[in-house]
Formats: structure tokens, sequence, C-alpha cells
């Protein structure tokens, strides 16, 4: 059946109610489409390239569990002992297979089924989700790590505690399905809910705006402090209009003082190099940090943002050293801890 392009959600701003419904917690990996031929396994990506090689302990851990041939829909996840640890998957695409291998064995990855495609040789992709789901459970019901089957429940009500609970686990949100629907692939069919945060950070730095270097600025970088009081680069925020970005430098022009040793330069610092920013323009220019702004964003992917954040406000009213990690502090909730415990 490969490949398939998988089913996708749309966003939606709070969860959808009423009869016909079942919720998912928001599972934050690598989507993956599962195909077992009974011998073999491959994982596909949702953009249809093959995952396998960088997931060796799942493609030799399915093919040992699974109880058939058939093909399932879910998320390559890693586990950690403070949630789903997005960064670590992120390590595994690395072209050097011994690599892949180590760290296969140091942070094992796993896999959450919530859809199944087909069973032996029967498509299922056109009956009703409410059938899928119940071929799914009584197919993975005897079936150990590294599979596992995914949450759900039609209570709208645990959906909304799920999402406020799950949320300090790395979850981004919840997924509704309609229980009538088939699966369509390629199609934004499901709805999803995701968590919308804000955090008070330090403003540590900026970078011009491309072409209008000295009058405008493109982004301010923002900085947090840890335990130890060293303050680390989180991520930045570009959110403001063109008028406003010229404005900026004037604003921070009594901040450019700053020397090495106050700011950014003990922890994580703005311009580190990467395999995802090979040739871009890492230039940045360092502030005091004296100023505090208010921002939203979406996920925050180990030590920083996943995405840029939104400016909201400024923050004259916040010591710049009360920014710290521990705003984000959650504990795993029990019902996570209880589904990886093998």
């Amino acid at each position: 059946m490969l490949p398939i392009q998988p089913m996708l959600a749309k966003l939606t701003p709070a969860i959808p109610r009423g009869p016909g419904w079942l919720y998912e917690p928001k599972w934050d990996g690598f989507r993956t489409i599962l195909a077992f031929d009974g011998h073999a396994v491959t994982l596909q990506s949702r953009d249809l390239k093959p995952l396998g090689r960088y997931f060796p302990e799942v493609v030799e851990g399915v093919a040992r569990v699974l109880p058939g041939p058939a093909v399932l829909d879910g998320e390559t996840v890693i586990m950690g002992p403070r949630g789903i640890e997005f960064e670590s998957l992120q390590l595994r695409l690395h072209p050097a297979e011994s690599r892949v291998r180590k760290l296969a064995a140091e942070t094992p990855a796993a896999f959450v089924a919530f859809d199944i495609l087909s069973e032996g040789s029967e498509d299922l992709r056109q009956r009703p989700f409410a059938e899928r789901r119940a071929r799914l459970a009584a197919f993975l019901a005897n079936v150990p790590p590294p599979v596992y089957l995914t949450p759900a429940t039609n209570d709208p009500e645990v959906a909304q505690d799920w999402f406020d609970r799950f949320e300090g686990a790395g979850f981004d949100g919840v997924i509704a399905k309609p229980l009538a629907q088939p699966y369509q692939p390629g199609v934004r069919a499901m709805a999803k809910i995701k968590h919308l945060r804000t955090a008070d950070c330090v403003v540590g730095g900026f970078r011009w705006l491309k072409g209008e270097e000295g009058r405008a600025v493109g982004s301010l970088l923002l900085g947090l402090y840890d335990d130890a009081g060293t303050i680390h680069f989180v991520g930045h925020t570009s959110s403001f209009k063109a008028d406003e970005k010229r404005r900026l430098v004037e604003l921070l022009a009594p901040y450019r003082a700053g020397d090495e040793d106050d700011g950014f330069g003990q922890g994580r610092t703005p311009g580190a190099p990467s395999r995802w920013t090979t040739g871009k323009d890492l230039s940045w220019e360092r502030l005091r940090p004296d100023l505090v702004c208010e921002v939203t964003f979406d996920y925050l992917q180990g030590p920083r943002f996943r995405h840029a954040a939104t400016f909201q406000r400024w923050r004259p009213d916040r010591d710049p050293r009360s920014c710290r990690f521990d705003q984000f502090e959650a504990v795993v909730p029990a019902e996570l801890r209880a589904l990886f415990e093998t």
C-alpha cells in the first residue's frame, strides 16, 4: 500500500463537542506510516520518505511483536523521564549508521499507533474510524513494546483535562477525530487543538533586518536563566510591523553596551551552527540583558522554542533574573508513565 499520504488535521480553536467524536493526545514525534508484511517492517514519514534506517530498534522490535501483516498510522516517539523528547528524535537524522545505532541503544524510540489502514490483505481505509479504532485495539491487544496503542476517549471533559495536564509531558495538544469518517489520505479531515503558551524572556541580542542593516531590526533574541544563574538563548521573535522594526533601533540603542561577560556567552548562544543552519547568516548584535518581554509560543523543544515566538508586550516590571526555565516545569502525567512502563 505504500506510499500513503497520511490523513491530516486542521487547526481548531477549541475542542469540538457533541456526539460522534473520539479524542486523543497529540503526540509530538515523527508521523509514521508503518507497514509490516509478516516478515519485514517499512517506516514511511509524513512526506513519503523512508524512516527505517534512523530507527533500527523500532524496525527490529516491531517485526518481533506484531501478530500479522498490517499497515498502521502513528507516531515514532522517544519517551524520556520528563516526557516526549522531540530533540532526541532529531538527533537520529544522522548519516552515520554507527551514530544512529549508538543513539538507538541509549535512547530507544517507540511506535504509538492511532489508526489501522489494513489488516492482513483487507484494506480498511473506507471503513468508519469507529470500526478501525476497534480493529486496532483488538490487533494490538497483546502486543508488547516497542508498539503502543494511543489513549483515547469520547468524553470532551477528559480531553480537556488531557489538554491541560499533558502539556508538561511535551504533548502538543489534542486531536479530535469524527468516528464516522473513512481514512482520507492527504485531507485535513481531523481537528487539532494546540497549546498557546506565554513566557517572560530576557532580550539578550538582536539581528538586523536583511538589507536594512543599521536601519531596522529583524528579530529579537530571547534568553532564560538556569538555576546556576547562566542565561541561555532560547529562540527569537520577529513579529513586528515594518515601522516597528525601524523604531526598535532607537529603543535598543542604550542597551548595546553589553560585554561578553554580561548576557549570552556563558550558556547557549545565538548563531550556533547546526545541520539545519548551514549557509545561513547567523550574525547577531549583543545587548545588556536588562529588557524583558512577554511572548507567546507553541512549544518548548528541549531548552528552546521550536518555532519563532510572537511578541506580546514589554515587561518593565519584571526583574530579568526572574526569567527562568522553571516557569515551564510540570510533572509528567501518571497515565503516560503507566503507558510506557515495561
